[in-house]
């Protein structure tokens, strides 16, 4: 893809820098607090809303959709977990269910196998499978799939983002019916993952580095997309979501909300007044 000034590419290869800017949880030492208030708050919503637990997409353990369907829902919101391709499960983010079934949106989760039991390019294949299920069979559990918006984060971020460039032929659904993206904090070059201690999991090498790239692929949904990161991020993260705004014409907002860290930006995702959250929203009005 060309553009019309050269694109922002990782500034350094130096193992250091790349551990200090990638390494997430090193630089918010608090994160387990986040993730113990997600499970706890979690499980409340699993046992107070209506929801389907677990529906099988795949044959694998983890070919899992959890759905909540909202009444008289005028859209349906995907959203796709984050823990660098390797962790987390859908089961820690039911919460964020709770303020998008309150706005009128069913919220589906799917899971997918994880690093470094499978490749991040199966990964983008079990997103890619999920998705085909879910347009397929989501009215059968009460999930309209008529104005659909696809969002992530981290890892998740990047499946979007993946999803968005998938090859047409290998859809098997209308892309018409997704209203909109939004990929939170996702990485879209990954050259500087080889020299990252992560990819002792991802078992990348260059060739698989230059297939999973977006930064130079045409998206092939034509949705807008909503690109955010933390102010607080590193620069790193915050540099890879200007990278996609500046390579992509569907990017039809970048958020880079102050203060907000890698893991509060996803609480900004749900909090009504966030930003994040009305843009969110407005993909269908």
């Amino acid at each position: 893809m060309t553009t019309s000034t050269p694109l922002p590419l990782c500034p350094s290869l130096d193992p250091a820098f790349l551990e200090r800017e990638y390494n997430n949880r090193a630089r918010v030492p608090e994160h387990p607090e986040y993730f113990a208030r997600w499970e706890r708050d979690s499980r409340f919503v699993r046992e107070t809303l209506p929801c389907r637990l677990d529906l099988p997409y795949g044959p694998d353990p983890r070919h899992r959709w959890d759905l909540f369907p909202a009444a008289n829902a005028r859209g349906t919101l995907v959203f796709i977990h984050g823990g660098y391709w390797r962790g987390l499960d859908k089961g820690v983010f039911s919460w964020l269910a709770a303020s998008y079934v309150a706005a009128g949106l069913n919220v589906a989760l799917p899971n997918y196998r994880l690093a470094p039991s499978a490749s991040i390019e199966a990964i983008v294949g079990d997103v890619g499978a999920a998705m085909d299920w879910l347009f397929a069979h989501g009215a059968e559990h009460g999930i309209a799939m008529e104005r659909v918006v696809v969002s992530g984060h981290s890892a998740g971020g990047h499946l979007v983002a993946a999803l968005f460039a998938a090859p047409a032929p290998t859809r098997h659904f209308d892309p018409a019916r997704i209203a909109g993206g939004v990929a939170i904090s996702g990485l879209y070059e990954f050259e500087p993952l080889l020299a990252f201690s992560g990819n002792d999991d991802f078992r990348l090498d260059a060739a698989s580095a230059a297939r999973l790239n977006l930064y130079d692929k045409r998206p092939t949904i034509h949705a807008p997309l909503v690109a955010a990161v933390g102010g607080a991020e590193s620069s790193e993260f915050i540099r890879h979501t200007r990278l996609l705004a500046a390579a992509w014409p569907t990017v039809r907002e970048t958020l880079v909300p102050p203060s907000l860290d890698h893991f509060s930006v996803v609480d900004a995702f749900c909090e009504r007044g966030q930003p994040l959250y009305e843009a969110t929203l407005a993909l269908v009005p």
